[in-house]
């Protein structure tokens, strides 16, 4: 989960907009009589600061109803550990509303930590289809989609341009282009989020969907990524490290870093998520005009991308479980939604905002978002989500390192997802 910085005007209108709509509310299922008073919202990081000024629109307009912001670190792995330890706590913990990474959905609900919620007391129907997707488990709704993602194809467009060549839109053109393209402007190739933590599942992820592989089926029941598809992407990106068309230095890249080393011009292709199209692009970066953003590309054509996003759950011990969904039907709703956007860098749920003529002047890869969004996939769906990546994340290292071969570290990470899977 990435989040961003900006405070506002035209908050004001944004709240009276909003009043109407909220008074309605939703009720989330479960509570003993519903109930209406203060909250907590916990939270990654908020890089970006456009969350606490939302939330000062809510707290203006229910005084009864007040939220109070908890931002956690910015690494989804640590606020992980400091969510799931509140929540084994009991009782009621500190944490009423939950904004969690789309896949926490199913640890979460599988464990009992967060309530299931009615359906029909939110508008599914307007968000992207595959958002929706993310916050269920077992068939039922245990959260509502917040922010969505996914992973995009960055690039020097003056670079190509210059050269006369398309931004690749396989991975035989990615490779050939950051093999021979590269060096002749002193760059380095291609680079994703490579360090051994959440970053990593999610490019291997991707990888494997791409190449037309999986890893779990069945809600985490069943292993499938002992394939020839999951050899071919995880040796991919093994033997671009190999052959050094992706550097050495990726293996210690999360998102910032990558981000970083692309905005100070040091690399002609990045994979990461839009907030990093939106800050390389802005005034003061080194790349600002000179880039372009496709979707990932594939062994023959586009590839997957995995979702990224958060989705906003509620505490099954939340003290007012009225006022919880309330709030989750304030941020979801199109007003909030846009200002997410336009405030956070963060791409929305809300479909329609993916075809306003005035968002795209603004933000132009919203378009091939909408298309990487709509064909993306989901990580694998566990109950011990946490387990899984970490597996999924120490084979792979192994792999891009040269420990052992693509071949050896898919048939070990089938063994270790198989002893997770029967626990």
């Amino acid at each position: 989960m990435r989040w961003m910085r900006t405070a506002g005007r035209g908050l004001l209108v944004l709240v009276v907009v909003l009043a109407g709509y909220v008074a309605s509310g939703a009720r989330a299922d479960g509570g003993a009589g519903g109930g209406r008073g203060p909250l907590t919202l916990a939270t990654a990081g908020d890089l970006t600061g456009y969350l606490g000024p939302l939330l000062q629109g809510w707290n203006r307009t229910h005084p009864g109803e007040k939220v109070t912001l908890v931002e956690l670190p910015d690494s989804a792995d640590e606020t992980h550990a400091q969510m799931t330890t509140d929540l084994r706590g009991g009782d009621r913990g500190r944490f009423d509303v939950l904004n969690i990474d789309v896949d926490w959905t199913s640890e979460f609900a599988a464990a009992g930590w967060i309530r299931p919620l009615p359906r029909d007391r939110f508008p599914l129907d307007s968000f992207l289809p595959p958002v929706v997707d993310t916050a269920t488990y077992d068939g039922r709704l245990y959260a509502v989609p917040y922010v969505t993602n996914a992973g995009l194809l960055l690039y020097r467009k003056d670079i190509l341009d210059k050269e006369g060549v398309s931004p690749p839109h396989t991975w035989a053109e990615l490779e050939h282009d950051a093999r021979t393209i590269a060096p002749k402007y002193g760059l380095d190739g291609y680079a994703g989020q490579f360090l051994p933590y959440e970053g990593l599942t999610v490019n291997a992820a991707e990888a494997v969907y791409s190449a037309g592989g999986t890893i779990l089926g069945g809600e985490g029941t069943r292993v499938t990524v002992d394939s020839a598809a999951a050899r071919e992407g995880i040796g991919f990106l093994a033997r671009g490290i190999r052959e050094g068309w992706i550097p050495r230095q990726a293996l210690t890249y999360k998102e910032e870093e990558s981000k970083q080393a692309f905005q100070d011009g040091r690399l002609l292709f990045l994979r990461n998520w839009p907030y990093a199209y939106a800050v390389a692009s802005a005034p003061g970066s080194r790349v600002a005009g000179k880039i372009g953003a496709v979707p990932l590309p594939g062994p023959d054509g586009p590839g997957t991308s995995v979702l990224g996003g958060s989705n906003l759950a509620v505490n099954t011990h939340a003290r007012h479980p009225d006022s919880a969904a309330r709030l989750i039907a304030y941020l979801t709703s199109a007003p909030v939604q846009r200002q997410v956007l336009t405030r956070g860098a963060l791409p929305p749920v809300r479909a329609g905002l993916y075809e306003d003529p005035a968002l795209i002047r603004r933000f132009p890869y919203l378009p091939t978002l909408r298309t990487a969004v709509l064909t993306a996939r989901p990580r694998p769906k566990s109950p011990h989500y946490d387990q899984v990546s970490l597996a999924v994340q120490a084979v792979v290292q192994d792999a891009l390192t040269g420990r052992q071969t693509p071949g050896q570290a898919v048939r070990r990470l089938a063994r270790e997802l198989d002893a997770i899977a029967s626990r």
